[in-house]
């Protein structure tokens, strides 16, 4: 294993826990899945063609 610091929990900024990588808590965990569920998380779409670029 590395010994490199835990990279802190995109959530709450807390250290990461092993258990949770890369949230600190089962609750952050929850908060990010969450936040995938509603659509607050988004992957960009390329802009569909007008009818001009057709």
């Amino acid at each position: 294993m590395s010994d490199a610091p835990a990279k802190p929990c995109p959530i709450c900024g807390k250290p990461a826990q092993p258990a949770f990588r890369p949230f600190c808590s089962r609750r952050c965990a929850d908060v990010d899945l969450g936040r995938w569920f509603n659509e607050t998380y988004r992957t960009p779409a390329p802009p569909e063609p007008t009818e001009d670029e057709e």
